[in-house]
């Protein structure tokens, strides 16, 4: 098969969807793949080691799609990508569609068999290839958000583990899925004082298990979500909802209420995001100010450390990049149920049923893409 694996072009996104090394698998098993010019150079792999691997590096990003049957991406087409895209062409990428009516239609019209990274399910119901960005946005958290409590003229001004004699930062972590438990990790290591709310009381079990007293959890509620704000230095929204557009659990009129200073992070909002006032922002731009507190939407969060999150986008995505190639995106989808719940869209119909809810989109069955 032909694999294409163009240079990302949304702003400030490093990242590539594959590495050389996995460029080498892909072509020791006769697959042709084909890179745009400087594709890895973000993320530290430069053409040369993609020519040594096997890969025919191309000049244009209109040359690599125009040549490929599979294009592997890391992030959603962009409206400049829209008019490159054939109809048929499979696309693996993550899309958070049920955020983005805009390309929802794009990949419609253009009749892109798309194939979602953050749907696709594991042998265990995990969410294989959303799990290692979860892991790096959800460390990258606690990491952005100590900063903002540390500098500008309106922070906090605080160490977020405190020192002897001082009181550490509270950090209210919503959710206790991959990212926030990453999270968790991040600030317990830097010393905070941690709680972490989530409706799964198994998650919260699990979390009680690995780390005692460390941590306090908690089951959410409205009324306990609301205590925990109020009292936080620093909020990290980290809730999912697969495939669908995240629940608004922090409200405006709550934010009006948090101390001044504090430190609101949302790891959501590629899928629209967790707090009501949340908005996307740019790794050159990352906060903006609502009421007293500093918001941190950053869309991309793992692009910022791009030879990390590559190394571990394509340590998930090649088994599966694999069976595409291999069998063909049919063929592969019927093989592997998991696999097949990443299907979003073909020949011109939404496979996805949370996109459709957020966007009043009539859906296909799966049944009837594969047959």
């Amino acid at each position: 098969m032909n694999i294409g694996v163009p240079r990302e072009i949304k702003p400030q996104e490093r990242r590539v969807a594959l590495t050389p090394d996995a460029v080498g698998d892909l072509t020791a098993s006769g697959h042709d793949v084909f890179v745009e010019a400087g594709a890895g150079a973000g993320s530290a792999f430069p053409d040369a080691e993609y020519a040594t691997a096997g890969a025919k590096i191309l000049d244009s990003a209109d040359e690599v799609w125009g040549q490929s049957e599979l294009v592997c991406k890391v992030k959603e087409p962009v409206v400049p990508e829209f008019d490159r895209m054939q109809r048929g062409q499979a696309l693996f990428t993550y899309l958070h569609l049920a955020a983005s009516r805009p390309c929802t239609d794009g990949l419609l019209a253009r009749g892109v068999t798309a194939i979602a990274y953050e749907t696709v399910r594991g042998a265990t119901g995990g969410l294989p290839l959303l799990a290692p960005m979860s892991e790096v946005a959800g460390r990258l958290a606690s990491q952005v958000g100590a900063e903002a409590l540390r500098t500008g003229a309106d922070s906090r001004g605080m160490l977020l583990g405190g020192v002897p004699g001082t009181p550490p930062a509270k950090v209210v972590i919503i959710g206790a899925g991959v990212s926030g438990v990453a999270a968790l990790q991040i600030a317990l290591g830097l010393r905070a004082d941690v709680t972490i709310l989530d409706r799964d009381l198994d998650k919260l079990r699990q979390i009680d298990l690995r780390f005692g007293n460390q941590v306090t959890t908690l089951a959410s509620t409205a009324t306990t979500l609301e205590r925990e704000v109020l009292a936080a230095d620093l909020v990290i929204g980290a809730v999912l909802v697969a495939g669908a557009r995240a629940p608004k659990l922090v409200t405006n009129s709550l934010v009006a209420r948090m101390k001044r200073g504090s430190v609101l992070v949302d790891i959501a909002i590629d899928q629209g995001g967790c707090f009501e006032d949340s908005r996307p922002t740019t790794h050159e731009q990352p906060t903006f100010r609502v009421h007293d507190s500093v918001f941190y939407c950053v869309a991309n969060m793992p692009g910022s450390v791009p030879n990390t999150a590559t190394n571990a986008l394509t340590n998930a995505t090649l088994p599966y990049v694999r069976q595409l190639a291999d069998k063909g995106w049919r063929a592969a989808l019927r093989a592997d149920d998991g696999l097949a719940e990443g299907l979003a869209t073909w020949d011109g119909q939404l496979v996805s049923a949370p996109v459709g809810a957020a966007h009043g989109i009539a859906t296909v069955p799966l049944a009837t893409a594969l047959a």
